[in-house]
Parts: structure tokens; C-alpha cells; sequence
């Protein structure tokens, strides 16, 4: 029989067992792993320290190139819209830098800036839609008539495009007097906000995107208001570009939404790199194209067809031949 002292032995021996393990495991592998540990580490510390060396490279040449840019704007873009308004609209949550910065280059391209057009949040909220669409419907003339089917925003933008925006050279830089009550109407109900005087009309706008995507129950709803008002104006002017950053382009984004609406694609060009230089320069150069009759979608994100329209090619020149080579062909 198994007494109790067997079993007081193996207990023993177990314990004894695990004892010996710990000490042979502390001992006997702690060197190696240890230095295994630390060979790690001073491969991940260099990894990183190149990682940090390429990173700064890349910035040093980012910030060399827009320099470079910045300092070729004027010469890059000059003339490209002499004579032509323009009317600066800005959606809630864009980046007023952005905005600065285009509209210098938009100077230095020989355009005017009517005013800047600055839509609230109350614009895009869906529990305000009922008021604004009685209130496009109020303020519009008699004459004018409303798409049918259109929801509010597309009221809106029918009634915005009419007073802010023309075709015709010979009004363009004039009030539309049919009009004149609708900007200070949307401005006392919150809709929007005035800078300058955009009731002038402009025949092309650069529509600034948000440079935050919609999120939430109402997201669907709020771009595709941004989408409506971009068609409409579009549709009032010779043209309209729509200028964001990379986000805009993500899920829920303002430039998605115009990029997936292959209608308004069509139509309305899009430019997401407007937060550099060169961006800034694509715009102007997207505008342009507008003026030819054709759009095109500008950048880096999703859906472009390139970062930059195709430029024309310069007209041929004549040569002519000089005194010395007619003389020595005689």
C-alpha cells in the first residue's frame, strides 16, 4: 500500500522540481534573453532614427518645392482670367487659410473677387429645411420657376445661381434687380453671410469644401444639399470648381459626393489639393477649363483624373529667316 509519507515525498519532489526550473530558467536563460531584448531594442531605436531622418528629408523638400511654387504663382498664372468675376463660397468647417490663399492667386490670374458667400450651419441642417424652402419661395421673382422635382437646396441654389451669378459679360459685376432681396433675405433667416458684394454677379465660383467629412444620421442629407448648391451655381455661371483637401474626399466628404454624382461630375470640377501651392494653381487652372465648356476632377484622393487639367498647347510660331541665311542660300 501507498502510505502517507509517499505521497509527502512526491509532493516534495514536485516542489523541488519547479525550484530547480526557476533557478536553471533565471540563471541559465537570462543572458540571452536579455541580450536578445536589448538587440531588439537597439534595432527598433535605428529604425526609428532613419525612419525620423527620411521623414524631415521629405519635409525639406515639401517645403522647398511650395517655396518654389509660391515664388512661380505670379508667372504660372498670370492673365488666366483676366476680365472674369469670381464669387468665393464657403461651406461651414472650411479652411479659411485655403481661402486666403486662393483668392491671392485668383488676383495674381487677373480675376475680380465679387465677395465671399459664407453658408452657416443652419444651411445645411435638415430641421431647417422647411424654412428655408418657404423662404426661396418667397423671396424668388414671379417669373421664376422652380425645377420639379426640387428640394429645398435645389430651390435655394436656383434662386442663389439667378442673383449671384451670370453668363453674360456685359452684366457680369452688376446686381440682378429681379433679385435684390434674396441675399439680405437669407441673411437675416441665418442661412448665410456677406463679405464684399456678392450681389455683383460673378460668371465663375470657387466653392470651398469642408475639410471635415459629414458624419452621422443627417450626413447623407447635408452633401447632398453641398451638391445641389454646387450644381446650381454651376449652372447660373460660365463655371464653378470646387476646392477642398484630402478628407473631403473620404466617406462623407463634400468632393466625394460631387465626385460620385456622375451628372454633376460632368459638369463641375473638382480640385483636392488646395491646402499647397501647386493646389492653388490647379484652381485657377481648373477655372480656366471651365471657360472652354469642359470639367474635370484635380488631385491626389479618390476619383481624380489627374492632378492637374492638360495644359493647351502654345500656338505655332512662324520662323522667319534671317538676312544671313536668305544671303547664303542665294
Amino acid at each position: 500500500m501507498i502510505d502517507f509519507r509517499y505521497h509527502l515525498v512526491s509532493i516534495v519532489a514536485i516542489f523541488l522540481a519547479l525550484a530547480v526550473g526557476i533557478v536553471l530558467g533565471t540563471t541559465l536563460l537570462q543572458d540571452p534573453a536579455i541580450r536578445s531584448a536589448e538587440e531588439i531594442t537597439r534595432q527598433l531605436t535605428a529604425d526609428k532614427q532613419e525612419l525620423r531622418g527620411q521623414i524631415d528629408d521629405l519635409r525639406s523638400r515639401e517645403q522647398a518645392g511650395d517655396a518654389f511654387v509660391t515664388t512661380l504663382t505670379p508667372e504660372l498664372v498670370t492673365g488666366e482670367l483676366t476680365g472674369e468675376q469670381v464669387l468665393l463660397v464657403e461651406a461651414p468647417g472650411a479652411g479659411a487659410a485655403q481661402r486666403e490663399a486662393t483668392q491671392e492667386v485668383l488676383a495674381d490670374a487677373g480675376a475680380t473677387i465679387t465677395g465671399r458667400l459664407s453658408l452657416t450651419e443652419k444651411f445645411f441642417d435638415p430641421k431647417s429645411g422647411g424654412v428655408l424652402d418657404g423662404l426661396a419661395g418667397q423671396l424668388k421673382p414671379a417669373e421664376m420657376t422652380f425645377p420639379t422635382p426640387a428640394t429645398a437646396y435645389d430651390k435655394a441654389a436656383t434662386l442663389l445661381a439667378a442673383t449671384v451669378t451670370t453668363t453674360d459679360p456685359a452684366v457680369a459685376g452688376t446686381p440682378n434687380t429681379a433679385t435684390a432681396s434674396v441675399l439680405g433675405g437669407l441673411e437675416t433667416g441665418g442661412f448665410v453671410n456677406l463679405d464684399g458684394d456678392p450681389a455683383k454677379r460673378a460668371t465663375l465660383v470657387v466653392m470651398f469644401a469642408p475639410d471635415i467629412p459629414y458624419e452621422g444620421e443627417n450626413a447623407e442629407t447635408q452633401a447632398a444639399a453641398f451638391v445641389s448648391l454646387a450644381s446650381g451655381l454651376d449652372a447660373g455661371g460660365k463655371g464653378l470648381v470646387v476646392a477642398g483637401t484630402i478628407p473631403a474626399t473620404e466617406a462623407g466628404g463634400t468632393i466625394t459626393a460631387v465626385r460620385d454624382n456622375a451628372e454633376v461630375a460632368k459638369r463641375v470640377s473638382t480640385v483636392d489639393s488646395a491646402d499647397i501651392p501647386a493646389g492653388r494653381v490647379v484652381i485657377v487652372y481648373a477655372l480656366r477649363e471651365q471657360l472652354a465648356g469642359a470639367a474635370g476632377q484635380y488631385g491626389t484622393g479618390a476619383g481624380v483624373i489627374a492632378f492637374q487639367p492638360v495644359m493647351p498647347s502654345p500656338a505655332p510660331t512662324t520662323s522667319q529667316p534671317s538676312p544671313s541665311s536668305s544671303e547664303s542660300g542665294s
